[in-house]
């Protein structure tokens, strides 16, 4: 056996820094804080542009080239016919999935509002209707969410209990043991492909919190009552 470099550092810290946006995002509106609720919404949004950028600039094994398969591939997979490192052909369209939810829960959320005093920052875009429509679909997809997370995890334990393949280790240390001749380090995501990949995540969340929509115009000064 030996080992190998599978998880480049962008990878590892993507994966456990949106365990934690989801954790403080899920306590924050669970306990009446809708403004934490909503930062922490925009650091989902930048974790999820960020991801999207790296799976076509980072090393490897994070990009969607090296782990998206077609039908065939998960055929295969499930005949115990694929041999690999990184995301199986099965475990990728659960990676999509779970980026496909996230983001649509993060941008439902910029547009959402609570029916009282809070609205997300993209709320003055759209109608109230649309609003409430897409609210509505917000919370509602939060119960997907629950039990997507919840088959990732125990899949993840089966894999480790069963199958005998820890898929935690490698997403702390970045290194995995494989039988020689099975795959090589990963290559390539070096440091300007990341800058590149911050830059687009902090553009997308500079545009979700609204900061460049034109202010509201100011209100018309009350009429002066001449005593006429």
């Amino acid at each position: 056996m030996t080992d190998i470099r599978l998880w480049d550092l962008p990878t590892r810290l993507f994966h456990w820094l949106l365990l934690l946006a989801v954790t403080g995002a899920v306590v924050t509106i669970k306990t009446g804080m809708p403004e934490w609720h909503s930062r922490f919404g925009l650091f989902v949004v930048g974790l999820l542009s960020f991801r999207i950028a790296w799976g076509f600039l980072g090393s490897t094994y994070a990009r969607f080239s090296s782990f998206v398969r077609g039908p065939s591939a998960v055929l295969r997979y499930l005949r115990g016919q694929w041999q690999g490192v990184g995301h199986n052909p099965l475990g990728a369209l659960s990676v999509l999935a779970l980026l496909a939810l996230f983001g649509f829960q993060a941008v439902t959320g910029l547009f959402a509002n609570d029916e009282i005093s809070f609205q997300g920052p993209l709320y003055p875009l759209i109608s109230s209707g649309w609003s409430d429509t897409l609210s509505s679909w917000h919370r509602l997809t939060e119960w997907y969410l629950y039990g997507l997370v919840a088959l990732h995890v125990l899949a993840v334990v089966w894999y480790t209990k069963v199958k005998k393949d820890n898929l935690v280790t490698p997403m702390i240390t970045g290194k995995k043991r494989v039988p020689p001749g099975l795959a090589s380090d990963a290559k390539g995501g070096g440091v300007v492909a990341f800058l590149v990949s911050l830059v687009l995540a902090a553009g997308v969340v500079l545009g979700a919190s609204g900061s460049l929509m034109s202010p509201p115009p100011a209100p018309e000064p009350p009429p002066q009552n001449l005593g006429w």
